[in-house]
């Protein structure tokens, strides 16, 4: 039987871009002998699963695309758009997958924010059994329309970054991404946590550098990214991607405390 709930399933055009985008960059993806990726959970229409075979295409042309669902009638749905390379089929965080393959990636978004906190690292080692070597599992969630994302992505050994990106144009605050982090840790943003005092620290330098947006939000995002970087912040990347509106961190700079990967 599949393992997991069946969630509310909301989706949308375009609303994975930031997502996909950042996957299509990554090694695993890029340098893998079966690019296969997984898209597990992708709700009640096929639009994120297609959408995301488009996007990695253009960097690996034999991508393979699965999109996993633990409702009956939506891989019933999903599976009318089914073509060359991207298919459907029920499970959930069992991951089955034909002749017992492996995936590069498994994007799993907007899934585990409707679990418990407690449920998350068992499903994550659950997930991550069924990867590659080398394979990455990416995790998080985001608004309706994909302004706000945040995700972490996670390894055989452990969750490896966090990741926050963010429309820039209109932006007040940064941390808005509170509303919208990883289930991991958005009961975390409180005093004493890791993530509060990076969520802080993020406001703080884009407050400062606030004269920058009148070139651009951009370079205001750059600076802010720097300064983080040289206040002690293990910031990863570089300025190609922070002008995206993206951030990327080491795990470690925002892991709950008292977190073990306990494998």
């Amino acid at each position: 039987m599949p393992i997991g709930s069946i969630t509310r399933g909301t989706t949308g055009t375009n609303r994975l871009r930031r997502i996909d985008r950042w996957i299509a960059t990554l090694p695993a993806l890029r340098h893998a002998q079966d690019p296969l990726v997984v898209d597990l959970g992708y709700g009640a229409s096929a639009t994120t699963t297609l959408e995301l075979h488009h996007r990695l295409s253009a960097v690996r042309p034999d991508v393979e695309l699965i999109g996993i669902e633990i409702d009956p009638a939506r891989v019933k749905l999903a599976s009318l758009s089914a073509k060359p390379g991207v298919s459907f089929r029920l499970g959930g965080f069992e991951v089955p997958l034909p002749g017992d393959r492996r995936a590069t990636v498994i994007r799993a978004f907007n899934v585990l924010r409707q679990y418990d906190e407690s449920q998350v690292l068992e499903n994550w080692h659950r997930v991550v059994d069924r990867l590659q070597p080398g394979g990455v599992l990416v995790e998080g969630t985001c608004n309706e329309v994909g302004r706000v994302a945040s995700w972490v992505d996670v390894a055989a050994d452990g969750p490896q970054s966090f990741t926050v990106s963010l429309r820039l144009d209109g932006l007040d605050k940064p941390s808005i991404v509170a509303e919208r982090l990883p289930k991991v840790l958005i009961h975390r943003n409180v005093a004493g946590e890791k993530v509060h005092a990076f969520l802080l620290a993020l406001d703080k330098h884009w407050q400062y550098n606030a004269a920058l947006s009148t070139y651009a939000p951009s370079q205001r995002w750059i600076a802010t990214v720097a300064g983080l970087r040289d206040e002690g912040w293990p910031v990863l990347g570089t300025k190609s991607r922070w002008r995206l509106g993206e951030l990327t961190v080491k795990w470690d700079a925002v892991a709950p405390l008292g977190f073990s990967w306990g494998r």
